[in-house]
């Protein structure tokens, strides 16, 4: 089945009963056994559940993965990908990426015993001067969050095959719409899941998916011993979310593309960082490895934080907030909100400076979206 398809029929005829269209939810805590030697496949919803199982299966068909688990936030999936290594281990990161990724492997994980350098990892070289014999896994966010850098996953898959790493990839930004790290070699895939794939601002979970029995066995493991697992009601939220993902996010694809060009020619805007821009820097690393542009954007308003808080007290439409991929379009400011738990040292190598603004576009009319940014900026 094709891709649109996918996401509406699978994991949905569960309901023997009564050939319910949709997935029923299951808020049971517990299932009763039929006798000493076994059950109907569950027995306690922290370890498996039918409503996340269906939303699961259609996770990891939609990515390309043997195996899926839902988690209960988008960190908490980060968190679980991170129980693939142990205390010790090596990690090699962006020095671009999701500010509560960077807090969670620079403070807590640290303080644990895992080890973490973080590079530009569009440079492979350095990439490559980073692995130790340590070195264990290396973790891809591309387009990063919120400069939209890409990383060339292949390439850097290669460094690791090379090193003897487990590569791993968040694909929050794209969903498997416009992104399938699988096919590049990636080796395990990571999502926040309250962002495109429910698309609608009510929920937050995650997922881990992965295409090795191993990676799944341990993920699986983790996420129960843990109690990382996304809640039934949530686990249906995402799969009802998920049944038009791919007519949302081409709607958000047009928005942002036209906003891109506004901005890009606007005087009172220094930069703008949006990867279908034939003006990016890896435009033609992304036209290859991703089946389109997405809908995150981030920009540089000339005059820096006095221009940027002038601009926001004109905004309507856009909502002052964090979060992404909802159907309503959001602006944030990088440096005291999504990334805030990064120092300004490590937010500065990192690209984001005090002129940055972040914007989710949502799936309004792209003339009613560009109308008042364009107004905002004077």
């Amino acid at each position: 089945m094709h891709f649109e398809t996918r996401c509406v029929h699978t994991g949905v005829n569960k309901d023997s009963a009564f050939n319910s269209c949709t997935t029923p939810i299951y808020p049971s805590s517990t299932f009763a056994w039929d006798n000493l030697q076994g059950h109907r496949g569950f027995d306690y919803t922290r370890s498996g559940n039918p409503t996340r199982a269906a939303l699961e299966e259609n996770l990891a068909s939609l990515e390309g993965g043997i195996s899926c688990r839902a988690t209960s936030t988008g960190m908490s999936a980060v968190l679980t990908s991170m129980y693939l290594f142990q205390p010790g281990d090596h990690i090699i990161a962006g020095n671009d990426i999701y500010g509560g990724t960077y807090r969670l492997f620079a403070n807590i994980l640290t303080e644990q015993g895992y080890k973490f350098s973080f590079v530009n990892m569009r440079d492979l070289a350095q990439v490559r001067a980073a692995i130790t014999p340590q070195t264990k896994g290396i973790w891809i966010e591309t387009p990063s969050n919120p400069l939209l850098n890409i990383v060339d996953i292949a390439a850097v898959c290669e460094v690791a095959k090379s090193a003897g790493c487990i590569t791993i990839a968040d694909n929050t930004f794209l969903s498997p719409y416009l992104q399938r790290p699988f096919e590049h070699g990636v080796d395990v895939v990571v999502h926040s899941t309250t962002k495109y794939l429910n698309g609608h601002s009510d929920v937050v979970g995650g997922a881990v998916i992965t295409r090795h029995q191993a990676h799944a066995d341990r993920i699986a493991y983790m996420v129960n011993a843990l109690g990382l697992a996304c809640s039934p009601f949530d686990a249906w939220l995402v799969l009802r979310g998920v049944k038009t993902l791919g007519p949302r996010m081409e709607a958000h694809q047009r928005g942002a593309m036209a906003i891109a060009r506004m901005l890009e020619k606007h005087p009172n805007v220094e930069r703008v960082y949006f990867p279908g821009l034939e003006s990016h820097p890896q435009h033609a690393l992304a036209k290859k490895q991703q089946y389109g542009f997405g809908a995150m954007l981030s920009f540089d308003v000339k005059g820096g934080r006095p221009a940027v808080e002038k601009l926001l007290e004109k905004r309507k439409l856009f909502q002052l907030a964090e979060s992404l991929g909802g159907v309503e379009s959001l602006i944030e400011y990088p440096d005291t909100m999504s990334h805030a738990s990064m120092t300004q040292e490590a937010r500065r190598a990192g690209g984001i400076s005090e002129s940055t603004l972040r914007v989710s576009v949502g799936i309004e009319s792209p003339d009613d979206l560009v109308a008042e940014l364009k107004a905002a900026l004077g």
